[in-house]
């Protein structure tokens, strides 16, 4: 991946609401708004969830009297062959298909039909025996780790021998993401302490947050969209609608030419501007051959073609050599 350029993920996950023809929907929008990949979710609920696990806070339906994660899983759950169908749909919309098996019969799905890359989502980052069947594929891993700490982190990685192919995702695991829970300074110190290729995973309302994350050197963005943020279903409320993912793309895309290097250097664009914009030393008042430069006969205006202000103090008590009239550049 160029350094310089970010992996956007548009992060469809379970907006869907367990219909294949969403989904599409979903690739297309991804598609249009620019996005590297576009990323679901794939797992059996009986495979991640017992029967009685409650949903979380935001999760939550009032309209419901079942607040079960196996019932409202078992209503976003799509099939092997729909992921397949959208694996290729993907391909043929010419963007990278994407998803986190929550499960161990999922990932060996996932990894059979040929994704690119992989990704551990937050939750799971405790997970030893998942996290053994990610050490044994050779391709890129991206790791989130909402809900850790740098020590959780640590953890996980010795799982791996191999540590090239793997980015880190900062990420806060509470949806919409509080501005004050955010801390975008993680991520210059996480490139800093593991030296390997770190991103942002964002849960805030908007689109300011991501855009400041590649600021900070966010090489890859993961962010939730929807077709329409009203929709019934537990993380649509906190996801950009399309033309707030499309804003972002653009955005972020604006950020990588913005950002440059580190040297401070005067632009190819600005050098046509420096003798507009610059002063030089100028007659104040008319000056005869012979007179000594004063500042009562001198004063500082544009254009900056003439000799620098710089040289003021220089200049300053020596005899002119030439006359000069008033406005006059001052050239010896």
């Amino acid at each position: 991946m160029n350094s310089k350029k970010t992996l956007i993920i548009a992060e469809a996950g379970v907006n869907h609401n367990g219909k294949l023809d969403k989904a599409k929907e979903l690739i297309d929008v991804a598609k249009d708004c620019g996005a590297d990949i576009v990323k679901f979710q794939t797992f059996i609920s009986d495979e991640l969830v017992t029967k009685k696990a409650r949903k979380a806070k935001y999760q939550e339906d009032k309209r419901s009297k079942d607040q079960t994660q196996y019932s409202m899983l078992k209503k976003l759950e799509l099939s092997q062959n729909d992921f397949l169908e959208l694996y290729k749909y993907s391909k043929i919309k010419k963007i990278e298909f994407l998803s986190t098996a929550f499960d161990l019969k999922s990932l060996k799905f996932l990894n059979k039909i040929g994704m690119k890359r992989f990704k551990i989502p937050s939750g799971e980052i405790t997970n030893l025996p998942y996290l053994r069947k990610f050490s044994l594929f050779k391709k890129p891993i991206i790791i989130s780790t909402g809900m850790s700490s740098i020590a959780d982190i640590d953890r996980a990685l010795k799982v791996f021998k191999n540590k090239k192919n793997i980015s880190i995702l900062h990420c806060n695991s509470d949806y919409p993401t509080a501005y004050e829970d955010v801390n975008l300074s993680v991520i210059p110190n996480l490139k800093k302490k593991y030296n390997l290729n770190i991103g942002y995973s964002d849960h805030s309302l908007g689109i300011e947050v991501p855009i400041a994350a590649v600021a900070l050197g966010a090489r890859i963005i993961e962010k939730h969209f929807t077709l329409n943020r009203n929709l019934k279903g537990p993380d649509h409320a906190s996801s950009l609608n399309p033309d707030q993912l499309y804003q972002m793309v653009k955005a972020i895309r604006n950020i990588e030419k913005a950002i440059g290097n580190k040297n401070k250097k005067v632009t190819q664009s600005e050098k046509k501007n420096i003798t507009i914009v610059r002063k030089s030393i100028i007659a104040k008042t008319l000056i005869n051959k012979g007179d000594l430069f004063s500042v009562k006969n001198l004063i500082v205006k544009r254009p900056g073609n003439g000799l620098s202000p710089f040289l003021w103090d220089k200049l300053i008590g020596k005899k002119s050599n030439k006359k000069f009239l008033p406005n006059q550049i001052i050239k010896i």
